[in-house]
């Protein structure tokens, strides 16, 4: 059995990763926002993953074990922070949304030394207060426990542009589309359009990561066309796939 790492401080730097350099399955006492200020993060639990362009950021609470994936050259930021300060009361990973300022604090906090200086406590104070205020963005990829989603999710992971539908999908594991439906909602908490479309934008942020055009990220992950594939992500995002590939 793989040994998980004990880290008890979750620590607050600046650090690169290699692309597909990764950090293996580890949890501290406090908690952690993760961002992402190039590159794409990928986080992972043992309940899903949730993947981080650089207008998103993480929030990792205190003890969840987690392994941190790159895709592309990858610029980490970590902010650690006691398990008694909860600025937004979240008990499970969530995915953040970064604006310019709370960006900018977030990269100026981890890129200096934690010296007890009253000009860093006001930093601080600065970017929980930004903390309190940002919204949270539904971009979780749940992991499915129920063996017949666990089977299906698989082909489509494989395959992010696999087109069939539950039915179809269905035939092959041996299901109903509507008993596969069911578990659907029961298990992961979503529809089954919804998690493939999650699926697909998890994947074509990674591909965008490795400087893959628009157009092929779009058919590889299952849109119908470019344009379609744009429209998706600058409504989940707020920017097209264009703008985010340039950084």
């Amino acid at each position: 059995m793989t040994q998980i790492r004990h880290e008890p401080v979750a620590p607050t730097r600046t650090q690169s990763l290699a692309p597909g350099a990764a950090i293996d399955a580890h949890h501290h006492d406090d908690h952690q926002i993760v961002y992402a200020g190039r590159g794409v993060l990928a986080v992972t639990t043992s309940t899903g993953s949730w993947v981080a362009p650089g207008t998103r950021a993480i929030w990792v609470p205190a003890g969840t074990v987690h392994a941190h994936q790159a895709h592309g050259e990858l610029e980490l930021h970590l902010v650690g922070l006691p398990a008694t300060e909860n600025p937004l009361g979240l008990e499970t990973p969530t995915v953040l949304a970064v604006g310019p300022l709370l960006r900018e604090l977030i990269i100026a906090y981890t890129s200096t030394q934690d010296d007890n200086s009253p000009e860093r406590a006001r930093l601080r104070a600065v970017l929980l207060d930004q903390l309190r205020a940002t919204p949270q963005q539904p971009l979780h990829l749940p992991t499915p426990t129920a063996p017949l989603l666990q089977t299906l999710c698989d082909i489509l992971r494989a395959d992010p542009a696999d087109s069939r539908t539950l039915a179809e999908l269905g035939r092959e594991v041996g299901a109903s589309d509507r008993t596969l439906s069911r578990l659907f909602r029961s298990d992961l908490g979503m529809t089954f359009p919804q998690w493939r479309t999650q699926l697909r934008l998890h994947q074509a942020l990674v591909l965008l990561a490795e400087n893959m055009p628009v157009t092929a990220v779009a058919h590889l992950c299952g849109w119908s066309s470019a344009s379609a594939f744009i429209d998706v992500f600058r409504s989940t995002f707020g920017h097209t796939p264009g703008a985010h590939a340039r950084g």
